[in-house]
């Protein structure tokens, strides 16, 4: 088992999950994080720190695309591992439905 980002962390981008992670397994992206399968220990601490609601583990079903999405782009994006600020418009985006389909970059974030 792995824990995973999901579609509702594009635009918002919250990164209160980074500042838990033991083993800085985030990997950035211009609108989204994600967690790198292969590194992520699966301690579940920063699945209650997504206010968000985007970490999820990968065994809940339906999940297999946003496996997917975690593997590519942690291995295209740059290691994150201190919380900055998110987007001025996070909250607006909370809860949108399609976002993958509208919003999601492939572009990389600046990392630390």
């Amino acid at each position: 088992m792995t824990y995973i980002v999901t579609d509702n962390c594009i635009k918002c981008k919250y990164m209160d999950c980074i500042e838990v992670c033991p083993v800085d397994c985030f990997y950035e992206g211009e609108n989204m994080l994600v967690i790198h399968p292969d590194e992520c220990i699966d301690c579940g601490v920063c699945e209650p720190e997504c206010p968000a609601d985007a970490i999820k583990p990968d065994t809940e079903p339906g999940l297999d695309k946003w496996l997917q999405v975690n593997t590519e782009y942690a291995s295209k994006w740059p290691n994150i591992t201190a919380k900055k600020e998110p987007p001025a418009d996070a909250k607006e985006f909370d809860g949108v439905e399609g976002k993958f389909e509208k919003y999601f970059s492939a572009e990389p974030g600046e990392g630390d």
